[in-house]
């Protein structure tokens, strides 16, 4: 069983920064991609940001691209999604979520590709 427990929500103003971060247990972590989706109000979930087990490929999605950067660091088994110049419209619950699938990566996963999901850390950015 795999447990992620996401944290660095809050309110910010627009422009501002955050960085979230995931910890996990269980399973071997550095055998996984891992991945934050969103889910604003009303909405459907959505894919921000991936990187792969090693932690040498990332890609975003084009909302967020140039803004966000995810990391992580297998020997502490944690994530991360540093968010810079935010937008309004970047107000959602942001999860940390683990591929199903060991050592591989997809550039674009969906929702049902991820196994493991954490309950989620709350983003407001104000106007």
């Amino acid at each position: 069983q795999v447990q992620l427990v996401e944290s660095g929500g809050g309110l910010v103003q627009a422009g501002g920064s955050l960085r979230l971060s995931c910890a996990a247990s269980g399973r071997t972590f550095s055998n996984f991609a891992m991945a934050w989706f969103r889910q604003a109000p009303g909405k459907e979930r959505e894919f921000v940001a991936t990187i792969k087990w090693g932690g040498g490929t990332t890609y975003y999605a084009d909302a967020v691209k140039g803004r966000f950067t995810i990391s992580r660091d297998n020997a502490k088994n944690m994530v991360y999604l540093q968010m810079s110049s935010l937008k309004p419209e970047d107000t959602a619950t942001y999860y940390c979520a683990q591929d199903r699938r060991p050592y591989y990566f997809d550039n674009r996963p969906e929702a049902y590709d991820m196994n493991y999901w954490g309950k989620g850390t709350l983003v407001t950015v104000s106007s």
